[in-house]
């Protein structure tokens, strides 16, 4: 038993693990090993209840992986790892989810999928009440409440908490993205994140919110979605207030106020905090917009801005303002329209001094100043700030006029201009000039009129020299 006992020492001191001493019984037999007297790892000090486990786990941080796959560049500590890796990339999905058709390599991973449609998730956090599925995911989610995130990416600095995780983030460094969308080009460095975005092709949304209509292709998607309903924002900004129901929101959110932008267009010269956003960005320049509305012919760039857009057909508004009663398909345009109410406009122009509720909005606004406009008409030469403004602009040509008043008959190319053209029908002017009294039934046309009192008239005619309110 002595000579047992020193062999163990010896075998466990080589391999770097540190080992609390076994008990021993009256009979000077050792006991069962209890998770407190457990092993551990030195590097990451996850511990284990057996020396084979904690031996097996260790190999993760082993730096040598000597089998890597030749499609995507991913390195493996073992052959039969390699080999279960490269049936992603076979295309061989044999079991398919018969509740949403969804498709898997391995039964087992089918298995826990269908947990997802069983709406049975036993285990929950006690911190933030989130639930799961199995006990594993819960240690999981839990570590983000525990701020322990020991790996980080030595080219920028992110830090993670798994290193696999590590290892996928470093892929964007390399530029590797084997996987492509065959419907709209879109490439993605894991076949996993193809297959979720190919859903967003088929239409199949499986997972309907309960409160506003909108469907979805994954469940987690569907509860983060239905946070917005419960008011739930346990996430806030330190700088402005703002709350996020995410802290990934909240993250993406204050890199505003730190003012790094540096993912830049170059086309258009419009800087994005994130390589996402300007990817996303980028398809109103190459005109690729692969999702069309079966109601009004409008095409989209993404499958989640048709989503609402369809919102705007099927009449559905869940929130609406306790001031003026008008009503929102999202509770953001919601808070974003308050903001009229209150007053509340911190962003103003440097050149004509207007100001603006988002700085968003005053960014738009400054290339009215700045004269560039990138987008041209190709049948009348006529050219816009926007992308969507030349869309709007180019139903003229076509002669689609999608909605019609019903009080007059007249059709027309958008839904905001038929909602401006039956304030005439309504009567209802709520704008008037406080200084003789008209009244207007919008805003722009009383800013327009009032030009008139202020005797500003900034545009002339370079032949005459004769001044006008408006361009």
């Amino acid at each position: 038993c002595l000579c047992l006992c020193l062999l163990l020492q010896k075998h466990e001191n080589s391999n770097g693990v540190r080992h609390q001493k076994f008990a021993e019984e009256s009979n000077g037999s050792p006991t069962t090993t209890n998770r407190d007297e457990s092993l551990s790892c030195e590097q990451c000090g996850k511990t284990f209840i057996t020396a084979r486990k904690l031996r097996i786990h260790q190999r993760i941080h082993i730096v040598d992986r000597p089998f890597s796959c030749d499609q995507c560049g991913k390195t493996f500590i073992y052959k039969s790892h390699l080999t279960t890796h490269q049936l992603s990339h076979s295309g061989v999905r044999a079991f398919s989810c018969d509740q949403c058709g969804k498709t898997f390599i391995y039964k087992s991973h089918l298995t826990t999928h269908q947990l997802s449609h069983s709406g049975v998730r036993p285990f929950s956090c006690d911190q933030c009440g989130k639930t799961f599925t199995h006990k594993t995911t819960l240690a999981t989610h839990q570590l983000i409440h525990s701020g322990v995130r020991p790996f980080s990416c030595d080219q920028c600095g992110k830090t993670f908490i798994y290193k696999s995780d590590l290892a996928k983030h470093q892929l964007s460094h390399r530029g590797v993205r084997p996987f492509n969308c065959d419907q709209c080009g879109k490439t993605f460095i894991y076949k996993g994140n193809l297959t979720t975005h190919q859903l967003s092709h088929s239409g199949v949304s499986p997972f309907s919110c309960d409160q506003c209509g909108k469907t979805f292709t994954h469940k987690t998607t569907l509860t983060a979605h239905q946070l917005i309903h419960s008011g739930v924002s346990p996430f806030s900004c330190d700088q402005c207030g703002k709350t996020f129901t995410q802290k990934s929101h909240l993250t993406s959110h204050q890199l505003i106020h730190n003012g790094v932008r540096p993912f830049g267009c170059d086309q258009c010269g419009k800087t994005f905090t994130q390589k996402s956003h300007l990817t996303s960005h980028q398809l109103i320049h190459n005109g690729v917009r692969p999702f069309g509305c079966d109601q009004c012919g409008k095409t989209f760039a993404h499958k989640g801005h048709l989503n609402y857009h369809l919102i705007s057909h099927s009449g559905v508004r869940p929130f609406s303002c306790d001031q003026c009663g008008k009503t929102y398909i999202r509770k953001g345009d919601l808070t974003t329209h308050q903001l009229i109410h209150s007053g509340v406009r911190p962003f103003s122009c440097d050149q004509c001094g207007k100001t603006f509720l988002l700085k968003r909005c005053l960014t738009s606004h400054q290339l009215i100043h700045s004269e560039v406009k990138p987008f041209i008409c190709d049948q009348c030469g006529k050219t816009f700030n926007h992308k969507n403004t030349l869309t709007t602009h180019q139903l003229i040509h076509s002669g689609v006029r999608p909605f019609s008043c019903d009080q007059c008959g007249e059709a027309f190319p958008s839904k905001s201009i038929l909602k401006f053209h039956q304030l005439i029908h309504s009567g209802v002017r709520p704008f008037s000039c406080d200084q003789c009294g008209r009244d207007f039934n919008s805003k722009g046309n009383l800013k327009t009129h009032q030009l008139i009192h202020s005797g500003v008239r900034p545009f002339s005619c370079d032949q005459c020299g004769k001044t006008f309110t408006h361009k």
